[in-house]
């Protein structure tokens, strides 16, 4: 058994990788998964387990403090245990915020993979902290097609210091500070925040856009507004951690903007072709809820990874 932290693991990520290991966790039987959200949205303890046939079992336990910052202490602060399937084994403990980090852009680029338009050529990130430069390094490794990234902040010096951050990508990449213009040229958006009112409005969005929901995790968090949740064709990771749980689809069903039905499909229908894009037109949107069964694939490539280069 192993404890893997992100100094150990970062140089040998391979975002192409990452994607493949969720999307063949996609092609067993549907996982089996179970949440516990505690405490106030502030300062949550979370709790998330999973048995995912064809990658393993194992259970991520984390602390959400929001204030953390100013104590010169990490947001999120945990860990995952990674268990084998065939003999309940502990493989691994690793780092929660490594398998968080890579299991979430990872997941939300395997959505946009089956769902964007594959001539995507622009991307906007709204939201600017380490999330951010996760995404926009896992759709630099996907999109090939990519022209251009656009960050936006509500700190814009946030913007700018991710966009030089990020210069070496093959893709250039820019701080933007008008969020209804920038919306409006972009082919792909992606937010990660931590917003509970909408930040994205369905008014600023062009046919054909691909909206990447990452941020909202609660019932009282939401990024896209009504509207943009009632035109678009909505897509999630999985139903049994985003419908009833996160206010980004939640509250839209109880305005009844959107019914439980107007969900298209989920990654494993995605990944099997029985769903998806229908028409370059489409707005699709795609609610990244993560899940414990996606923990467990990354920390199965993460484990597995860091044994054959050993």
């Amino acid at each position: 058994m192993k404890f893997i932290t992100a100094h150990d693991f970062m140089p040998h990520l391979d975002w192409k990788a990452a994607v493949a290991a969720i999307r063949n966790g996609h092609r067993f039987a549907k996982a089996e998964t179970n949440d516990s959200l505690l405490g106030p949205r502030e300062a949550s303890l979370f709790t998330r387990s999973a048995y995912a046939q064809g990658s393993g079992c194992g259970v991520k336990v984390v602390t959400i403090f929001k204030d953390n910052p100013h104590l010169g202490l990490p947001v999120e602060q945990g860990i995952v245990l990674f268990f084998d399937e065939k003999t309940g084994s502990l493989k691994s403990l690793l780092e929660s915020p490594l398998v968080t980090g890579i299991k979430t852009a990872a997941d939300s680029v395997c959505g946009a993979v089956c769902l964007a338009r594959s001539d995507s050529q622009t991307l906007l990130i709204v939201g600017a902290g380490q999330m951010a430069r996760s995404v926009a390094e896992a759709y630099n490794a996907l999109f090939p097609s990519l022209k251009r990234i656009m960050i936006w902040s509500r700190r814009p010096e946030q913007a700018e210091n991710l966009a030089r951050e990020l210069m070496s990508l093959a893709c250039p990449v820019k701080a933007v500070s008008d969020l209804p213009g920038a919306c409006g040229e972009a082919d792909i958006i992606s937010t990660v925040t931590a917003a509970c009112e909408p930040v994205i409005h369905g008014a600023w969005i062009k046919p054909g856009t691909h909206i990447d929901l990452i941020g909202a995790y609660r019932p009282d968090m939401r990024e896209a507004d009504d509207n943009l949740i009632g035109k678009g064709r909505v897509f999630v990771d999985s139903y049994d951690t985003t419908i009833h749980h996160i206010g980004e689809l939640l509250l839209p069903i109880q305005a009844g903007v959107l019914s439980e039905d107007d969900v298209q499909g989920d990654l494993y229908a995605l990944i099997a072709g029985k769903c998806g894009r229908q028409t370059t037109g489409d707005i699709t949107i795609f609610k990244n809820g993560g899940g414990a069964h996606l923990d467990i694939m990354i920390a199965r490539y993460i484990t597995e990874t860091l044994a054959g280069v050993q």
